[in-house]
C-alpha cells in the first residue's frame, strides 16, 4: 500500500467542510497558535488567499497579514472569512458545566 503525504490528505480531508469545522473546532481546542495555523491550512484548501479574497470582499494584502504568524484578526474579520468558506462560528458549554448548573 503506497503511503500518502499527510499534507496531501488533510488538504483533501478539510476541503469537505464538515471536516474542515471540526478540525478548526479542535484546533480551537488546542491554542490560539494553532488555531490560526488550522484557518490558513483550511483558507489554503479552499483556493488560498486570493480566492478567499474575492468570496469575502477583504482585501488581499490584508488577509495575508492577518491570516500570517503574527497576524492578529478581529472578529469581524473572522466572520467575514468564515462566510466566505461556508462555515460558521458556534457555541456550546463546556462539558459538566450543565450538570452543575442544575
Amino acid at each position: 500500500m503506497p503511503m500518502r503525504n499527510y499534507r496531501e490528505e488533510l488538504m483533501e480531508n478539510i476541503a469537505d467542510l464538515d471536516e474542515a469545522a471540526h478540525y478548526l473546532t479542535a484546533c480551537y481546542e488546542e491554542s490560539e497558535e494553532v488555531f490560526l495555523l488550522g484557518l490558513r491550512q483550511v483558507v489554503e484548501a479552499h483556493g488560498g488567499v486570493g480566492a478567499l479574497a474575492e468570496r469575502s470582499g477583504l482585501n488581499r494584502e490584508s488577509l495575508y497579514k492577518l491570516l500570517s504568524e503574527e497576524g492578529n484578526p478581529r472578529l469581524s474579520s473572522l466572520a467575514a472569512i468564515f462566510d466566505a468558506l461556508g462555515l460558521k462560528l458556534s457555541f456550546a458549554t463546556s462539558s459538566g458545566d450543565q450538570d452543575e448548573a442544575a
